[in-house]
């Protein structure tokens, strides 16, 4: 069987799958029994064999305890503290809910490892906020989303996770790879934000008394010290990034029980059921996508694409360039897992023999994933803010675009100077 073909019946079945709305997971499975139809390799059994190893590994488990412990921030009130705290020492600032958004992105970050979970907290809390403050609904809901993004970035993260484990990449190196860009991130949309202000009738606040100050950061003590025992802990090597997770989890089930009592036990089978859901929808990906990764090495086609790009292989940074471009489109179809499920696998060993090294293909692979999130038309990071918020999606994709500018100079910017993730990664080793 030609590869090319397979390869057009996997773009085009993708595409079409996808076009008459069947769930990406179940696009994948068919996608995947197309290509097994093509290549006469049809076989049943060995679709189940699949489907069961794509959710079968042990550093997975991290995925529903980091989305579990997400959940339970949220609603016990650990997210809430963190932002009364950034509030409390920069919020009277002139567009100062803007950097108490940046600032809270950043820690929230530490805590939850997702996207989704940091856009709901902020938008939830300071989207109202920013309203009652006569600040522009649109860029506060585009700041919003763009601060979002940097949680699969900053350690723990769940991206890394499955990335770690569909390539079998260390995943504590690509926790500690995420910390310098995470950091450089956010300076850029401080940056980003203070150019905006030009153009913003925003009045300077008053300053909150020292007191108050530390009154907040007292209420977030316990929010803050949750990162320091996750990254301690693994960097320590007293647990795994695995057991990370679920320690993240039973911390911030017992802060939200028994230190703030922000939560009941009866919430606690709504929070449960919610991130149940949430992984479930993971994990069949995961299961979909080891079918239709199963079937493209199979047609040898990470072979092909080798081949396509070999006059490349002897230009590093060419190479990352037209991958970080490639990615950039696929991104706008594609939410981040699924991403990381399918073309990871096909374009890290391209990478490796191009001399780059692996953690850093890593740590720019989900940073463009990332960063996809807030892509229309895909963007579930503007979905979630959207329907949180109750705006129209074209809003907050207008509010975001400057940010979306932002963060395609990082990328440029770590193509170019990859040091700039190497070399923090060199250090903290």
């Amino acid at each position: 069987m030609n590869q090319g073909l397979v390869a057009l019946i996997f773009l085009f079945g993708m595409l079409f799958f996808m076009g008459i709305g069947v769930p990406l997971a179940f696009s994948l499975v068919l996608t995947g029994a197309g290509m097994a139809y093509a290549l006469d390799f049809w076989d049943t059994q060995l679709f189940a064999q699949n489907l069961v190893a794509g959710v079968d590994s042990f550093p997975l488990l991290a995925v529903p305890f980091f989305i579990l412990a997400g959940e339970l921030m949220n609603t016990g009130g650990i997210s809430r503290r963190i932002i009364d705290m950034a509030q409390a020492w920069v919020g009277h600032i002139r567009g100062g809910l803007g950097y108490v958004t940046i600032g809270a992105a950043v820690l929230l970050s530490a805590m939850s490892g997702s996207a989704l979970a940091d856009a709901a907290a902020m938008t939830s809390i300071l989207l109202p906020m920013m309203r009652q403050n006569n600040y522009p609904v649109t860029a506060s809901a585009g700041l919003i989303a763009a601060g979002s993004v940097i949680g699969p970035i900053i350690p723990p993260s769940m991206a890394f996770v499955i990335y770690g484990v569909t390539t079998n990449t260390s995943i504590s190196a690509l926790f500690v790879s995420g910390i310098a860009p995470g950091l450089i991130m956010g300076g850029a949309l401080v940056v980003a934000w203070r150019l905006m202000l030009r153009r913003m009738d925003l009045p300077a606040g008053k300053p909150e008394p020292m007191a108050a100050r530390l009154r907040a950061t007292g209420h977030a003590f316990w929010a803050l010290l949750m990162p320091v025992i996750i990254i301690g802990g693994m960097k320590s090597g007293y647990f795994t990034p695995t057991e990370a997770a679920v320690v993240a989890a039973f911390y911030a089930l017992a802060i939200s029980l028994f230190v703030h009592r922000e939560m009941r036990f009866a919430e606690l089978h709504g929070v449960l059921l919610r991130a149940a859901k949430t992984t479930a929808v993971v994990m069949f990906l995961c299961a979909g996508a080891a079918v239709a990764s199963y079937m493209i090495t199979l047609a040898d086609l990470p072979s092909t694409l080798t081949e396509w790009l070999g006059p490349m292989v002897d230009n590093p940074r060419l190479l990352m360039a037209v991958m970080m471009i490639a990615l950039v489109a696929i991104g706008t179809a594609l939410d981040l897992t699924p991403t990381i499920l399918i073309f990871a696998p096909v374009m890290l060993p391209i990478a490796v023999k191009a001399g780059i090294d692996p953690v850093y293909f890593g740590l720019m692979f989900v940073l463009n994933g990332s960063i996809g999130l807030v892509t229309p038309p895909v963007g579930t990071v503007l979905n979630v803010v959207a329907g949180v918020g109750r705006l129209p999606l074209t809003q907050v994709i207008k509010g975001v675009n400057p940010f979306l500018v932002t963060y395609t100079l990082i990328l440029v910017l770590f193509v170019i100077f990859p040091q700039l993730v190497t070399a923090p990664v060199a250090w903290m080793r």
